[in-house]
């Protein structure tokens, strides 16, 4: 077994473990909490595939480098590259549609003007204190 294969294995279980840890920690936060709103749930799939590219794009350095020996061949030619390339590929599309139903859902909750409720009160408050002037005492 060459360096990068036990390398390659040493660092998939460390972000196996991580990504169990993480898992098992969501499961607790989901029974805890009865039911866990949409936008968190999106978030921790989005972070789950954020992972898994890692894992891939440490499976593709390793391939780059096991094929770089040989001048001959071109990295980006090799079939298990671009295999692995298009699993990263679609991780990052639906990472993509995940995070747009989060904006979608965030623009909704802002209403039209696309500004929140409390920058509207923080205005209308700040406009009211700013037109008052102080009191002079007459001396």
């Amino acid at each position: 077994m060459g360096f990068w294969e036990t390398l390659r294995k040493d660092i998939k279980k460390g972000i196996d473990e991580g990504l169990e840890a993480f898992k098992e920690g969501t499961e607790v936060l989901k029974h805890k909490a009865g039911s866990v709103t949409e936008d968190i749930k999106n978030k921790v799939k989005a972070f789950e595939l954020r992972q898994k590219i890692q894992v891939q794009l440490t499976e593709l350095g390793g391939r780059v480098y096991e094929i770089s020996s040989d001048k001959r061949k071109n990295p980006m030619r090799d079939e298990k590259v671009e295999k692995i390339l298009e699993r990263i590929k679609k991780m990052e599309q639906q990472i993509d549609k995940l995070e747009k139903n989060e904006t979608g859902k965030a623009a909704k909750r802002t209403g039209a003007s696309g500004r929140s409720r409390k920058k509207k009160t923080a205005t209308r408050v700040a406009g009211k204190t700013a037109s008052k002037t102080p009191k002079r005492s007459k001396e």
